[in-house]
Formats: C-alpha cells, sequence, structure tokens
C-alpha cells in the first residue's frame, strides 16, 4: 500500500477522528456522494448528503460534464481550485484522467491568469501567507499539528511570476499549481505538500492600490530587511521539518542565484526556474541532438535572456558538453548569452556574477561585422562599448540553438530566424518564455520561415500546427517533465541535498525517452499524458546519482524501485473506520 501521512488499521482502513460537517469540510478526507452507508451512518452524515451512493467515476463523470460545459479557461481554473479545495481525491483523479486537457488550466498558461486575479477570485484559504509583521511569529505558525506529515513546500516572494512580473500575493498561485503537478505527476501525497508566500510586500501599484487585494499593502521590502526576513523563515523551516525538501520559485533575478547558494547546503532545496528549466531546456536539446545527429560538442548556443533561467540552462549545458570531452574553455565557446543590452562582452557594466562564466572576451568578436540600427547587411566593425544585437550574433556565430527565456513576445522575428536558417540544416529553436502571450514566437510561424526545418519547443501549449499535411502537437518544453521526479527521487532515497549532477541526469533520462529518437519525425519529449511515467524515470536516475555523489545512500536498484513505487499515491476512495 502507498505511503500515506494518515493513520490505518491492519487491513489498510484509514481511521478517521472527524465527523459530520467538519469531515465533509476537509478536502484530504472528503468523499462527497462516495461516502458509503456504514460510513454515513458512522460519522454522522445522514441528512447532510443526498441519499444517492455514487462511485467516483460517477462523481468523475459528473465533474467532467460541468467541467466541459464551462465557457473560458480562466472559468476552468476557478472550478478546478473549487475541486481541489473541496475534495482532493475527486480533483486529483479528474486531473490524473484528462491530464493533457488540463495542465494548460491548471498552470501554465491559465495559471498567470489566475495570479493576476488572485485577490478577486479569492474563495478559501490554502497554504501560509507569511508577511514581514509576522517575522517574530514563523516558528508559532509552523509549529501546528496541521503541518506534521509536511515532506515538499514550494515557495515564493511573487516578485517574478512567469513573464508577468511582480504580482505580491497573488504569486501564491504558483506555489499551489507546482505542487498539484508533484502529486498528479509525481503521486506526492496531497497531505505532505505545503504551498508557502513570503508576502515581503509588492511594488505593483496596481496591485497595492486595489482595495480587493489580499496582501500586505507595502512597498517591496528589499536590502538587509529583506534577507533578514527570509533567513527567519529558512532557520524556522530546518528546524521544523529538517529533512524537507524546499523548492525555490519565481523570485526576481537579483534574489534567485544568491538565495539558491546560500541555503542549497544548509536544506535540501533547489530553484526550479534556474534548475528545473535548465534540465527540461537541456533534455530537449539532447532529443533534438539524436535527430540532427550533430554532437553536442560541435553545437553553438545563443540563449536570449541572460537572467538566472538563461544561465541555468547555459551551465547544464555547458557541463554536458563537458561531460562529452571538451575542456572547460573549449565548451565556454560554444556559448552566446544575450541580454537586454546585447551580447554579454567583457567590458560591459552591471555583469552579475553569475553571467560572468558566459561572458565572451573582446578578441572573440574583435573581427564581427555589425548591423547598425538593426539594418542589414552589416557594415560596421565591432568596437568596445559598441551594442552586439541579437541578429549581430545571428550573423556572425551562426548558432545551432537559439533558446528564448526573456519574457519579449516576438522577439524572434522572421528575419532573425531566417537568418539562422540560412546556416543550419535543422536549427533548434526554443522560445521558452511563459505564458503564451509572452513566447518569443509562435510554433507556426517557425515552421514557416524554416521550411518545416526547425525543431521547436515552447514553454506553453500553443495549437497544433500543419506538418506534411497532418496536425503536430508541439512540444511543450516545460518544468513538470522533470521537478515532480525530482522530487520523488529525493524523498525515495533520502537524498540530504541536490546537485546539478541530478538535474542532468534528469535531462539525460528525459532524452532517453525521447519519441524522436525511434521516429525523427515525432515529438522531441513524451507526451504530457505520460508524465506520471516520466517522473518514476526520472526518480530512479536523480536518486541514482545522489547515490553516486554520496549524498544519498546506496540502494539496490529492485529496492530503490520498490521505494519509488511505494511513495507514489493514487487518488482513490479509502475506506474509513472512525477511530
Amino acid at each position: 500500500m502507498p505511503l500515506t501521512p494518515f493513520q490505518t488499521s491492519p487491513d489498510g482502513t484509514l481511521l478517521v477522528a472527524q465527523s459530520g460537517t467538519e469531515l465533509l469540510t476537509n478536502p484530504l478526507l472528503n468523499k462527497g456522494t462516495a461516502f458509503t452507508e456504514d460510513e454515513r451512518r458512522s460519522f454522522g452524515l445522514n441528512g447532510l448528503l443526498p441519499p444517492q451512493i455514487a462511485s467516483l467515476e460517477e462523481q468523475l463523470s459528473r465533474r467532467y460534464t460541468a467541467y466541459r460545459a464551462l465557457g473560458d479557461d480562466l472559468s476552468k481554473y476557478i472550478f478546478l481550485r473549487e475541486m481541489q479545495d473541496t475534495n482532493e481525491t475527486l480533483f486529483y483523479a479528474l486531473l490524473a484522467t484528462h491530464l493533457e486537457e488540463m495542465l494548460p488550466v491548471i498552470y501554465t498558461p491559465t495559471v498567470g491568469q489566475g495570479c493576476e486575479l488572485f485577490s478577486r477570485i479569492y474563495r478559501r484559504p490554502r497554504g501560509l501567507f507569511l508577511s514581514v509583521p509576522l517575522a517574530d511569529q514563523l516558528p508559532q505558525i509552523i509549529a501546528h499539528p496541521r503541518y506534521d506529515a509536511v515532506e515538499v513546500i514550494v515557495v515564493t516572494d511573487g516578485e517574478r511570476i512567469l513573464g508577468l512580473g511582480d504580482q505580491g500575493a497573488g504569486g501564491m498561485g504558483i506555489p499551489i499549481g507546482k505542487l498539484s503537478l508533484y502529486t498528479a505527476c509525481g503521486g506526492i501525497h496531497p497531505a505532505t505538500t505545503l504551498p508557502i508566500l513570503l508576502d515581503v510586500g509588492t511594488d505593483n501599484e496596481e496591485r497595492r492600490n486595489d482595495p480587493l487585494y489580499i496582501g500586505w499593502h507595502h512597498p517591496r521590502v528589499r536590502g538587509a530587511e529583506y534577507d533578514a526576513f527570509i533567513e527567519e523563515f529558512i532557520a524556522a523551516v530546518t528546524k521544523r521539518w529538517p529533512n524537507v525538501l524546499l523548492q525555490f520559485e519565481d523570485f526576481a533575478r537579483a534574489n534567485a542565484s544568491r538565495l539558491l547558494e546560500r541555503y542549497r547546503d544548509r536544506l535540501c532545496s533547489f530553484n526550479d526556474d534556474i534548475q528545473g528549466t535548465a534540465a527540461v531546456a537541456t533534455g530537449a536539446l539532447l532529443s533534438a541532438i539524436a535527430v540532427t545527429g550533430m554532437p553536442l560538442s560541435q553545437q553553438r548556443v545563443c540563449i536570449v535572456g541572460a537572467g538566472t533561467a538563461g544561465c541555468g540552462i547555459a551551465s547544464l549545458i555547458h557541463a554536458a558538453m563537458r561531460e562529452e570531452g571538451l575542456s572547460q574553455e573549449a565548451a565556454s565557446q560554444r556559448f552566446f548569452l544575450v541580454d537586454c543590452d546585447g551580447l554579454l562582452v567583457d567590458g560591459m557594466e552591471g555583469l552579475l556574477p553569475f553571467q560572468r562564466p558566459f561572458v565572451r572576451g573582446r578578441k572573440d568578436v574583435a573581427g564581427w561585422r555589425l548591423g547598425e540600427g538593426g539594418n542589414w547587411p552589416w557594415s560596421k566593425s565591432w568596437r568596445p562599448g559598441r551594442t552586439i544585437t541579437l541578429q549581430d550574433v545571428v550573423a556572425n556565430a551562426k548558432p545551432t540553438v537559439l533558446i528564448g527565456v526573456t519574457g519579449q513576445r516576438g522577439l524572434f522575428s522572421e528575419p532573425i530566424v531566417r537568418a539562422m536558417a540560412k546556416h543550419v540544416e535543422r536549427p533548434i529553436i526554443f522560445p521558452l518564455s511563459n505564458p503564451t502571450s509572452r513566447s518569443e514566437a509562435a510554433p507556426e510561424d517557425l515552421y514557416r520561415w524554416t521550411e518545416g526545418r526547425a525543431l521547436v519547443g515552447v514553454g506553453s501549449p500553443f495549437p497544433p500546427v500543419m506538418r506534411k499535411g497532418r496536425p503536430f502537437k508541439t512540444d511543450q518544453t516545460n518544468n513538470s517533465y522533470i521537478f515532480p521526479g525530482v522530487g520523488l527521487g529525493v524523498l525515495a532515497c533520502g537524498a540530504r541535498r541536490i546537485s546539478d549532477g541530478m538535474f542532468l541526469a534528469a535531462a539525460r533520462t528525459l532524452a532517453a525517452n525521447s519519441p524522436a529518437r525511434n521516429d525523427p519525425e515525432a515529438n522531441l519529449l513524451p507526451p504530457v499524458a505520460s508524465l506520471r511515467f516520466v517522473a518514476e524515470k526520472v526518480a530512479f536516475a536523480v536518486a541514482r546519482q545522489a547515490a553516486t555523489e554520496g549524498l544519498a545512500p546506496e540502494i539496490e536498484p529492485a529496492a530503490l524501485i520498490g521505494r519509488i513505487h511505494a511513495r507514489m499515491w493514487t487518488p482513490r476512495y479509502a475506506a474509513y473506520r472512525a477511530g
């Protein structure tokens, strides 16, 4: 029987102390109309429920019919969130049955709209809102017995929500959505998950001036006061749950990398925007390389958006190149990172520590010919202080891989893509920004501008495109392929820390399960409907890598698989007994 945070009797029956309306309003235990006659009598539910007893399948049919009748994705998002807060078993059973259809609703792109409107659609409390004025109360707040079973936390401060910026308390929609995927895809029991919003204020004046805004109406706290609050939080979490898995989510560039480096060795933690995004992008790239036949060591990689996500992607691909035999310096020469001020070149002002490994030397670009104000052809030679644009990089470096994490819609324009495709037989192009409205390019355009030669991955789902006379669904290069399996593997093996090597193992596992390995015309990534299967494979690889690095005990493979399966909760109703 799968591990459960609830007490069970020897025959597997769940021992439940609640009754009546208290039981019906507990989303982890509520079965609605599926309570049996004996359970209704034992728990004082007669009269509180209609007399017809329904099976889980009948409930699913009723809920799915209601879901399909809704007119827009935001309404569907609200409907599913209501279900989650009412009956989690039914919610996850519905989600598992229709995962491909519902993933874009419970997560990107619809979750972005849910965050923007969070204060207006807020219904019931879920997770913890920990604001700066409560800093001295954090240990008492999290000490409540209701949190005894917590094993996985996703935390955000709401400053960089997808490509939408500072959403303050509305950012809570992201931890809730991420943890839904931990359960739906990784099988993590929902009772062991906890979403947390660190409310340090917001600089979004529209939110702060909204009388309906549910967060702390205060400018965003920064500097020493911010760091002190984060330290109070980490110290409280580490003491309360010394073995917890903590995922940092949607922190801004100024904080994401430094907080990860500060705390990754104090507790088992990772930043999904940096490491999860890097792993799924690397996995998709390795899958594409299997199609093109050009080794990773020969790829020329242009990443647009040199923030923590872009540099995280570059770092993991760089590690993969070194594993394949390139030296540190030789691997670095394969990268061209472009930020808002152009290609990162030595001598630029304001370079951040995590960007420096990918700064190009002046001698690297000394012979480049640059355009004038974006006009082609190029006639001006580069000189120090002159901005090198994305167009310039494409023309001079002739990248084989183009990855976007900018949040700038349409940045991969037709002239840029066509120029890239002139020099590359099978250009690999990943516009990864979320939500869909912030994507650097639409798949349909990328296929058209490259005469169908491009290998494309996107961050959010797009409608299918016609390829060779049939509809083709472009791969959603989404972190949901990675983090549920990472979490599952960490819990199954008892890893003390999470390394970059574990994420590279996850990326290689994802690529090993690529449909394109057997059919070059197939997708780069497995279908969304198989995410639970992918999570199992990733979990196994992550746990084995953790043992190799001395971060977890060595477990015999068959026993490890058994542990992984035991950790995977399946949404089914258990029998209840008063206890």
